[in-house]
């Protein structure tokens, strides 16, 4: 298995170089691609300087910034990782012993926060059961390449772009979650409010599962954070 993880930033000079520090941990057959969406606080030179390879996306956004690193990446099974959550030092072998079922096309890791708070306690434990509405992007996805590519990779859309390719993945392959969890950062919830952002996020979830559309869904999300949360890809 040789495996191309894929990190999309903006503006992540403070988290990058740990998240790819840890994703070199790994061991050296790992690619790192970090794609950028146009960064002025140094993000790309700070993820170069940490031995990661560098791409300029012409278009911002997580969905794009992804696909485009998944285009560029030479290995067979993809990862994508947020910019500032942290892969645990067993990932690449938990990917290989779930791969090794040639049935299972991807799957994701269980989820911690670098916050002790009680709601985000609760939310790392729901992490550990398989229903598909529990896991976002920050749980790091992977999946084999191939599969990737027959799926079109990652829609374009202004939200939510993660939880529409998570579910299209489990509706036509078998997917796995990892015993093993990243740690990722709280820091939006502690910038909008534990109990805000989580409710904020499980109501935008349930609107886009009862058909709500994803522009009308970022409206919304950006009318309750604009005024608390820096921009990010």
């Amino acid at each position: 298995m040789t495996l191309s993880i894929i990190i999309p930033t903006f503006q992540e000079a403070g988290s990058v170089g740990a998240t790819v520090d840890a994703a070199r941990g790994l061991g050296p057959g790992v690619e790192i691609i970090v794609v950028d969406g146009g960064s002025s606080d140094g993000t790309a030179e700070t993820a170069r300087g940490h031995g990661a390879r560098v791409l300029r996306a012409d278009e911002r956004g997580r969905a794009p910034q992804m696909n485009l690193g998944a285009a560029a990446a030479r290995g067979d099974v993809l990862l994508f990782l947020h910019a500032d959550t942290l892969l645990p030092p067993d990932a690449a072998d938990s990917i290989a012993a779930i791969l090794s079922e040639p049935a299972v096309a991807g799957g994701c890791f269980r989820l911690r926060f670098d916050d002790d708070h009680p709601v985000l306690r609760m939310s790392s434990a729901l992490n550990r059961f398989s229903f598909r509405l529990f896991h976002y992007g920050d749980c790091a996805y992977f999946v084999r390449n191939s599969t990737f590519r027959e799926m079109g990779g990652f829609h374009a859309m202004p939200l939510l772009e993660d939880l529409d390719f998570w579910l299209r993945l489990n509706r036509t392959h078998r997917v796995v979650v990892s015993r093993s969890s990243v740690l990722t950062s709280a820091r939006r919830f502690r910038d909008v409010g534990v109990v805000r952002q989580q409710a904020l996020a499980t109501l935008i979830v349930l609107l886009y599962v009862f058909g709500v559309g994803a522009p009308r869904l970022a409206r919304l999300y950006h009318r309750f954070t604009r005024f608390r949360t820096r921009e990010v890809a």
